[in-house]
């Protein structure tokens, strides 16, 4: 791991605290060239409602744009949490140069947890991955979001359980 890694995953945990504040699973990507920025992605699946709207695939279609170019070669991608299926086949269609992921997810990582996709020889590109760049930080504030959307479902369902069901009031 090199010291501006840690740099670019600082810029993707504040995407995926943008992602928090508007009731995202809070995943962030950021897309480096060059050691400039030239894509940045957070979840916004409930806000867009597309499946498709994931952190990396949102900051693959923003580097392509900003470098006019679906071939992202020279670019490294830096993701809060361990790719899925979709976004590993994203990064992999792009050709990324390297992936660096924060912490794992057991149920749907396709890179070291479920998966290890960025190194199927089957596959016609493969790419360095390092794994676990500020993994507390990011893991953390999954965590934390996810807590806290528990405790608003069960205050939430305490506070329905006082109406009546549409089919009493019938």
């Amino acid at each position: 791991m090199e010291s501006y890694d840690l740099d670019f995953m600082k810029l993707a945990l504040l995407a995926a605290r943008q992602a928090w504040t508007r009731g995202e699973v809070p995943v962030g990507a950021v897309i480096v060239s060059a050691g400039e920025v030239v894509g940045t992605g957070y979840n916004c699946r409930q806000q867009r409602q597309n499946p498709l709207c994931h952190a990396e695939i949102i900051a693959i279609e923003e580097a392509s744009r900003s470098l006019r170019s679906w071939r992202l070669d020279e670019c490294d991608i830096y993701v809060t949490l361990e790719p899925c299926v979709m976004c590993i086949g994203a990064i992999l269609q792009a050709r990324m140069r390297r992936l660096v992921f924060g912490c794992l997810d057991a149920k749907a990582g396709a890179v070291a947890s479920l998966y290890h996709l960025a190194e199927d020889p089957r596959l016609n590109h493969q790419l360095p991955v390092t794994g676990g760049v500020l993994a507390d930080q990011c893991s953390s504030m999954l965590s934390e979001f996810f807590s806290c959307l528990r405790a608003q479902k069960r205050s939430c369902h305490h506070r329905t359980e006082r109406w009546p069901s549409p089919v009493e009031g019938a």
